[in-house]
């Protein structure tokens, strides 16, 4: 178990440090080794986890001590939960001080401009590994669509669109 808790610190340290652009930018990294690397669980475990983790309120990194349960209980969720969001959150800090020392530099505008790219494709790989693990049958794939759709192109809310596919799920499967 020991072992377990070193390998969860290790893991979510290093997700929390190069969490670059938000936690979801992190996600494939973090399916690949919690799934792949460790296994830890399932792709559809994992994936499973990240939709509960996005429907409960809150950070949209719950998905962190819910993986840290499932792999060593109680002592998982504090570990994984501490590893992952302390770390980012005291550079964080840091980083906001010094970026609000240079705000009238005109670098500062350039920075930011190269930065909204680089998120937008870290975020939409996340997404790609997401739905790979998801979308696993054709009617899965169907909902995934329709949902992608209709959050994309209305103002409904996201989880009722969420409680539609997985009414649609739980008929059709």
């Amino acid at each position: 178990m020991t072992a377990t808790l070193i390998s969860l610190t290790l893991i979510f340290v290093e997700l929390s440090l190069i969490a670059f652009g938000g936690g979801n930018a992190v996600l494939p990294e973090m399916q690949r080794r919690v799934v792949e690397v460790q296994h830890w669980m399932s792709a559809s475990e994992f994936s499973a986890l990240f939709a509960l983790a996005q429907a409960a309120p809150g950070p949209n990194m719950m998905i962190v001590p819910l993986i840290g349960w499932h792999v060593a209980g109680l002592s998982g969720l504090v570990v994984t939960s501490i590893a992952k969001f302390v770390p980012s959150s005291l550079i964080t800090a840091g980083a906001f001080t010094l970026w609000e020392r240079f705000k009238d530099r005109p670098w500062r505008r350039v920075v930011q401009g190269g930065l909204a790219p680089m998120t937008a494709g870290l975020v939409t790989a996340s997404a790609a590994v997401i739905t790979q693990a998801s979308a696993t049958g054709p009617l899965l794939i169907a909902i995934t669509v329709v949902t992608a759709l209709v959050t994309a192109r209305t103002k409904i809310h996201p989880l009722l669109v969420l409680g539609a596919g997985a009414l649609v799920g739980m008929i059709g499967l």
